[in-house]
């Protein structure tokens, strides 16, 4: 009996001034030696202590990134995605700021549009899809954008980026309502960002235990 291809794959999601955007590497071997793919590898049985594990070793090891949050997507698998044979594919997606990305000096590195994918491998397209799909949702309700931004930002940063995500502008006093009821963010102490003749901007941050896990709302935004 053929032995199946067991990997993991991983959506690392950024948000720059155009939009929402995924990282892509170009493969190493074949198949599709040459082609911009998501960052993906097989589970090491004896060194990963689940598909989690694996995904983080993969994005660390490929990326260079440690991302702060990272949830399980979906399982993608079947006899036509690998032309090396049956395969399954546990796919993970990562939200990070554009930053991290940039500090990771990667050359090989690449960001595309989700918007503008160019031709992908196995089936990385739906896999992104998948991805950019749940992050839209969630963004409906739950602290999930924060993810985008970096460790402090302003409320009118986390409202563009909630606005950004969702496709649509958002009433201020109502966002600001929203987050006080989620009751997720902490003034960055001492912190406040200044922008010429502007009063300087108090910074917030998640709190500690919305950092790693999401805060979820009874009602949208």
């Amino acid at each position: 009996m053929d032995q199946v291809i067991c990997t993991v794959d991983v959506v690392l999601l950024t948000l720059s001034a155009d939009g929402l955007e995924v990282a892509l590497l170009r493969r190493e071997h074949a198949p599709f030696k040459g082609v911009a793919a998501l960052p993906g590898g097989y589970i090491h049985a004896d060194a990963d202590a689940d598909a989690r594990d694996a995904a983080r070793r993969v994005l660390r090891d490929k990326t260079g990134i440690e991302a702060p949050y990272l949830e399980q997507l979906a399982t993608f698998s079947g006899a036509a995605r690998d032309p090396r044979g049956w395969s399954v594919s546990i796919a993970y997606y990562a939200l990070v700021p554009a930053a991290m990305i940039t500090q990771a000096e990667r050359s090989e590195l690449r960001l595309a549009s989700v918007d503008r994918l160019p031709p992908l491998p196995f089936d990385h397209a739906a896999i992104i899809e998948t991805a950019v799909s749940r992050l839209r949702s969630k963004s409906q309700y739950s602290s999930l954008p924060c993810h985008l931004l970096g460790e402090a930002f302003t409320l009118p940063q986390l409202q563009r980026v909630y606005e950004m995500l969702l496709g649509e502008s958002i009433n201020k006093v109502s966002f600001r309502r929203k987050m006080t009821e989620m009751d997720m963010l902490e003034p960055a102490d001492g912190q406040f960002e200044t922008a010429g003749a502007h009063r300087p901007a108090q910074l917030y941050r998640l709190k500690p235990a919305f950092r790693e896990q999401l805060r979820l709302l009874e009602r949208g935004l």
